[in-house]
């Protein structure tokens, strides 16, 4: 038994799993949940347009970053690794954010592929599967970059089949199109374009016919859950391996596209961070619920709680 804990710094959040890697009878692992833990720091903040890390963002992920190191060590974890996506690949100033993990963490971040990103997710995100539900499509909408993995699970081993990440997230597209509050008609219909015409690429790399089951993880999508079932809070637990149908999904993201940000604020499910951006990230995730329509794909959306964080944890064991 391993006590490691495993932190994702994305463009729009920072989240933290402090867990136990179990050995199962067959040499593999499991992760057990000791802590977990998100918070909002746009690191992202201006880069799609400026090409540098804010200094403010740089801060606002520091103070984070500097009360997981207090968890972490507190709950006596042995091991730690720190992955870095979309905005740093993307920031011409990233070693500043590199000299400032490994200075409040005492390890340095790494920036990572959005192919191995891709892979880390798959891998977390099919570790609690049925086998026979397979093989499965892995959806990861982050901030910045959206991550699709096809692949299969044997109980045992993921066994990764095409991956590709695409320059596309709930931040990326807001701040670049869906500019208004609401967004116009005229932005998101832009908004589908930019996102249907940046998807193709992932699309393309891939046969999604082969998938049987669609899977979503990380913020944008558990948020979806959490909304569309009408929940008066954010409930892990009823959001895990729920399921949101074509109808739904529609129904869904043009509410959030209809509302102000006042009216987003107003509930409960949606954490202060992703009021401005879940809009944009219902519309990615639409579209790609569209284009697997379109090419003989799994069309319901199962929702997983478990995600890239399960993966960097799993990646830790012996």
């Amino acid at each position: 038994m391993t006590r490691v804990a495993a932190i994702d710094c994305g463009t729009n959040s920072i989240r933290l799993l402090v867990a136990e890697l179990m050995p199962n009878f067959d040499g593999t692992w499991y992760v057990r949940d000791l802590h977990r833990e998100m918070r909002i720091v746009r690191l992202g903040q201006g880069v799609d347009a400026t090409g540098r890390l804010a200094p403010e963002a740089i801060e606002r992920t520091r103070q984070a970053l500097a009360a997981y190191t207090v968890a972490a060590r507190r709950k006596g974890v042995e091991r730690i690794r720190m992955v870095a996506t979309s905005a740093t690949r993307d920031a011409g100033n990233r070693e500043d954010f590199f000299a400032m993990t490994e200075e409040t963490l005492g390890v340095r971040a790494e920036v990572i592929s959005g192919d191995m990103e891709a892979r880390l997710s798959f891998t977390g995100a099919v570790a609690d599967q049925d086998p026979d539900d397979g093989p499965f499509l892995v959806v990861d909408v982050g901030g910045g970059s959206t991550e699709l993995v096809l692949g299969e699970w044997d109980g045992r081993e993921a066994k990764v089949l095409a991956a590709k990440s695409v320059d596309v997230g709930c931040v990326r597209i807001t701040e670049r199109v869906l500019k208004s509050d609401p967004p116009t008609a005229e932005e998101i219909a832009a908004g589908r374009e930019f996102a249907r015409k940046v998807l193709t690429e992932a699309f393309d790399a891939m046969d999604v016919s082969r998938a049987r089951r669609w899977i979503g993880v990380a913020g944008t999508v558990t948020t979806l859950s959490g909304v569309a079932q009408g929940l008066p809070s954010y409930d892990r637990d009823r959001i895990h391996q729920s399921t949101l149908t074509p109808g739904e999904l529609e129904r869904v993201t043009n509410e959030l596209l209809a509302q102000s940000h006042e009216e987003r604020a107003a509930n409960p499910v949606i954490h202060a961070g992703r009021v401005d951006v879940i809009g944009g990230g219902a519309l990615v995730v639409h579209t790609i619920g569209q284009m697997l329509a379109e090419r003989g794909g799994p069309v319901d959306l199962h929702v997983s709680e478990h995600d890239i964080l399960d993966g960097i944890a799993l990646s830790l064991a012996d």
